[in-house]
């Protein structure tokens, strides 16, 4: 595996780049979201991953962008975690453009790391839905909300489809990488680097404090 180079905090930071223009330039943010003229506007469908709507959005996304793609990132390395990033936010976005009137988030993205975390640790225990869970279980309950959320019963203000997208994508991800390290051996990395067990106590007990 090559050498961490921390994308998923170069990720963080661009993103806190683009929410600070977002919130300095007016049409900065209906210029690259994802929109119905995002067909002739084809970068729509990758920088509408950098946008949020809110404070809130964006904090709630960097905190798991920030724990779970620091474990992820050091498990399948650098060049597959951004592979992966991208790829999730984009096939979210793709479809959402015909279910959404206009979306942004990185939200699509984010799930696709979670997704992969779930198949990749499984049984990793994570603070979620008020509860330590393990990382399956949070898989199988987001994917359980997005298709509530779908089906109109959850809030519309939410890209439901791109979570469940997202998670798809990286459920499938983890599975091909789970598979291809079984079949070769020199992916033996998949098996032997540890998850710092500190990293997401950390994460829990500010939880669990709040």
């Amino acid at each position: 595996m090559g050498k961490q180079r921390f994308y998923f905090l170069w990720l963080t930071l661009i993103i806190i780049a683009v929410y600070v223009l977002q919130n300095l330039i007016e049409p900065f943010t209906q210029t690259f979201m994802l929109s119905e003229n995002a067909l002739s506007m084809p970068w729509q469908f990758v920088t509408a991953i950098f946008l949020h709507g809110s404070l809130l959005h964006l904090v709630y996304n960097l905190f798991a962008l920030v724990i779970f793609g620091l474990i992820l990132e050091q498990l399948i390395g650098s060049k597959r975690f951004l592979a992966l990033f991208f790829v999730a936010g984009i096939i979210a976005n793709l479809i959402s453009f015909f279910w959404y009137p206009n979306a942004l988030g990185a939200s699509g993205a984010i799930m696709g790391i979670i997704g992969c975390l779930a198949i990749l640790r499984p049984m990793m225990s994570v603070w979620a839905f008020g509860m330590i869970l393990p990382m399956f279980i949070v898989a199988i309950l987001w994917v359980g909300g997005s298709i509530i959320g779908i089906a109109g019963f959850g809030n519309q203000g939410v890209g439901h489809l791109a979570h469940l997208l997202g998670i798809i994508v990286g459920l499938g991800y983890g599975t091909w990488l789970k598979i291809r390290s079984k079949t070769n051996k020199r992916l033996v990395y998949m098996r032997q680097i540890k998850i710092p067990e500190t990293t997401m106590q950390d994460w829990e007990d500010k939880n669990i404090r709040h």
